[in-house]
């Protein structure tokens, strides 16, 4: 923060032979600076010794470079508050000047006293800055330390390697017993405990978790009841309502447990129910149950081993039955491995028995998958899934026999936690892909053309809102989307942690995304651009408000010009989007610099001949803001008549009745007049020119072509038809149809049959519609008349001619 300018002394560390007669007081910018250096400096030598303490520990590694990273930040705001004072300093070294030289007058003992302050305090605030840039460094250096050290951890656990011989075997059993008589002294003498000591808040605890299963439950089947519930009725269901149906009863259920088993957690903990000894056992047994009931959930959605007709794969009944038992199985069996797990680490057994469990839980994993590639589930050719079932396709069940052979593999050669690992991703990262799938297919079924009406949602929200079909339509694609943002959300976040990464983790980096998004020196909030949206959707309102409020109380009243009311109006709307777009940008932590930066590129450009460029640039961005046309529009300028086809920020793209694409720039249309034939709808006239015989009745030719225009369906009503009498032509007498049509771009098949129509009408009352004719009036002599009609003078010598007689070919008469 920038300070006002104190009067400043010297500092303890090495200062200027002038400055040193007096030692005043420090600064008091220096000073605190100081002192949170000094505290940070502290502070990371403690969370140095921690990483040297927990090294083998990822848990415990994640917190701690959550204080590295915050250490970080806090330096390098310490860097950032400096620079204010920095700047003070240097300015005022720069009014006070350079200290007298050799044989010129002396100044007065009071600036040189100031000049000596100040440049003491300027080297201790570079001492401090680089103090804090060596301690920001050493952090991050630090923190780079943690994820290596976080990666090697990782790598060292899944590719650990263990003998696997008849002794370890030996041992292993040994000690499963030790730790099952442990095991059950421990849960006897908690339960003993509980019993007499703890009755009380045991039920308080239970009593609370019931009551909130029972409101989960309830929820669940009132508000989502008809998004879980399979209509037995229903012998053919849709795409659409097979895959909505089967993601939602596998996500609903299995977040409802898992809140209940969650809160049941919380519950005992809080009443201090669970020992330390037990908490982590109860926490294992808890995550054992909804990972069993969410792969159950799942294998029943997608197999539905009962249900054939909500399928979603092409299995015959027994097929479906073997699938979801060996899904369950492999559930059940790695489940227990982490139970098992849970239970030696607390009780602290011996690591052979650990990694005897997951060589079982392993072997048992890849013997079911290899059984899994001998059945014959697929549905047999008949489409029967009554009938006996096909092989699995070669590729498939190939596949799963190495998957099987290389998990007993892994295990047999001493690689237990690959080979778990790999097992538990089988088990559960295949669960959750396939739940992220079937919802991304259902929120694709909910999002096509026309189909979210037809669902039960779809249905209430037309009768709650009365849409109409396309805000159906668009509502279906906000559905779609959100189903999206849903599955992915859950999905991603549990695949991450079942690959190791810490719940912790996630939260650090859902934190950094909606606050801090680094792109090079740029940082972006999505909370600040919320909040900038926000405040100029606000601005914009307010803008609006003000506008009618100008418009209709102070002009109007004032009995204002209509002209100067508009451009008051226009000037207020401008002006107040602009202010509010400023004021969201600024909230949205975007530095306006950047801008000023832009438009000092533009200028630059704008004076080496790219006004055209810019102009048509300009155009455009009023174009797609203004919008006086819209793609699909039929637009007509000076040269040009078609359709709109692309509008971009140079060119706009106009495809003419023949399919050429003219590109028209932008500027053109914003400084030429454009007709456009459906800028506010598509409603248009035609007019149709008629042409009778002077003999004719004008009022019959009237009632005629309005009877012909009111029979017509494509002409509108309301307004209704008009027949005019134009005017007295050469040959004719001349009229018009004028009519209007709902759609101008279904003109020409409209004018087309009134044509044809006034046409056969005409004929069929003997109404004559003219041509154009003309007499043409000769004025010859006797002579001439004579020679023309073919009579000579006999007695002139001579052939005779004959006019009359048909003339040669290459004779032209006069």
């Amino acid at each position: 923060m920038v300070l006002a300018f104190q009067p400043l002394v010297a500092a303890c560390y090495a200062l200027p032979a002038f400055a040193q007669e007096v030692v005043p007081a420090r600064d008091d910018v220096v000073e605190s600076v100081s002192a949170q250096i000094a505290e940070a400096e502290k502070a990371l030598g403690v969370v140095e010794g921690q990483v040297e303490e927990r090294k083998n520990d990822d848990a415990a590694l994640v917190d701690i470079k959550v204080k590295a990273d915050e250490l970080i930040r806090q330096l390098l705001k310490i860097s950032v508050e400096l620079r204010p004072r920095f700047n003070d300093v240097k300015a005022r070294l720069a009014q006070l000047g350079e200290k007298p030289a050799e044989g010129e007058p002396e100044e007065a003992p009071a600036v040189t006293e100031e000049r000596n302050r100040l440049n003491t305090t300027r080297l201790e605030i570079n001492t401090l800055t680089g103090r804090a840039e060596d301690l920001s460094i050493r952090a991050s250096n630090l923190s780079d330390t943690i994820t290596d050290l976080r990666r090697q951890l990782f790598t060292e656990r899944l590719f650990e390697h263990t003998e696997i011989s008849g002794d370890v075997l030996d041992d292993a059993i040994n000690v499963f017993s030790s730790e099952l008589s442990d095991f059950n002294r421990t849960v006897s003498s908690w339960f003993s405990f509980i019993w007499k000591f703890k009755r009380v808040p045991l039920g308080t605890a239970v009593m609370l978790s019931l009551a909130m299963a029972l409101v989960l439950l309830a929820a669940e089947y009132r508000l989502f009841g008809s998004l879980i519930r399979r209509d037995p009725a229903e012998s053919n269901p849709s795409y659409m309502s097979r895959f909505s149906v089967a993601f939602w009863s596998t996500i609903l259920p299995a977040l409802a447990l898992g809140a209940f088993l969650v809160a049941s957690f919380f519950f005992l903990d809080t009443f201090n129910v669970l020992r330390p000894d037990i908490a982590p056992i109860a926490a294992a047994l808890f995550g054992f149950a909804g990972l069993v009931f969410f792969v159950a959930m799942l294998a029943r959605a997608v197999l539905a081993p009962k249900a054939p007709s909500w399928r979603l794969v092409r299995l015959s009944n027994k097929g479906a039955r073997d699938l979801n038992f060996a899904v369950l199985s492999m559930a059940v069996v790695n489940g227990s491995d982490y139970v098992l797990g849970a239970v030696s680490e607390t009780l602290s057994s011996p690591v052979v028995l650990t990694v005897m469990k997951s060589f079982i839980s392993s072997v048992i994993v890849g013997l079911i998958v290899f059984i899994v590639s001998f059945l014959r589930p697929v549905l047999s050719d008949s489409g029967d899934p009554a009938e006996r079932g096909r092989p699995w396709p070669k590729t498939i069940a190939i596949s799963f026999r190495v998957i099987g052979i290389g998990l007993i593999l892994l295990s047999a050669i001493g690689y237990v936690g690959l080979s778990r690992f790999l097992a538990t991703q089988i088990v559960l990262t295949g669960a959750v892909v396939a739940t992220m799938y079937i919802g991304i297919l259902s929120g694709k079924a909910i999002s096509a053309p026309n189909q979210f009406g037809e669902t039960r949602v779809g249905r209430f929200l037309q009768r709650r809102f009365n849409l109409k079909p396309v805000g159906l339509d668009q509502a279906g694609i906000a559905a779609g989307l959100a189903i999206y943002v849903f599955a992915l959300s859950i999905g991603i976040p549990l695949i991450l942690i079942s690959w190791g990464f810490q719940p912790r983790d996630l939260e650090i980096w859902l934190i950094n995304i909606f606050t801090e998004i680094n792109i090079g020196t740029i940082r972006i909030s999505i909370f600040g651009i919320l909040g900038g949206i926000l405040l100029f959707s606000l601005g914009l309102v307010a803008t609006r408000w003000l506008q009618k409020w100008l418009d209709g109380n102070v002009m109007a009243r004032s009995q204002v010009d209509a002209g100067v009311r508009n451009s008051v109006k226009t000037g207020v709307g401008y002006l107040g989007t602009g202010i509010a777009g400023l004021i969201g940008i600024s909230a949205a932590g975007i530095d306006l610099s950047s801008l000023a930066l832009v438009a000092g590129a533009l200028s630059l450009g704008i004076g080496f001949g790219l006004q055209n460029i810019v102009s048509n640039f300009v155009s455009g961005l009023i174009l797609l803001v203004e919008r006086p046309f819209k793609v699909g529009d039929w637009v007509a300028t000076g040269t040009t008549e078609g359709f709109v086809r692309r509008i971009s920020v140079r060119a706009t793209e106009i495809e003419t009745f023949q399919r050429q694409s003219i590109i028209v720039p932008n500027s053109e249309l914003i400084n030429a007049p454009v007709g456009n034939w459906t800028h506010r709808n598509k409603l248009g006239r035609i007019e149709i020119p008629v042409s009778v015989s002077y003999d004719s009745d004008p009022r019959q030719v009237m009632d005629l072509l309005m009877e012909i225009a009111l029979a017509h369906p494509g002409l509108l009503r309301n307004p209704e038809p008009v027949v005019l009498f134009n005017g007295f032509g050469a040959s004719s007498l001349d009229f018009e149809l004028r009519g209007f049509i709902g759609d101008v771009l279904g003109a020409l098949p409209i004018r087309n049959e009134l044509r044809v129509t006034i046409l056969e009408r005409f004929r069929s009352k003997g109404i004559l519609m003219p041509y154009p004719h003309q007499e043409v009036h000769l004025h010859l002599d006797e002579k001439d008349r004579r020679l023309f009609s073919g009579r000579t003078d006999a007695r002139k010598p001579g052939p005779r001619t004959d006019l009359r007689d048909p003339p040669d070919d290459d004779k032209i008469l006069p």
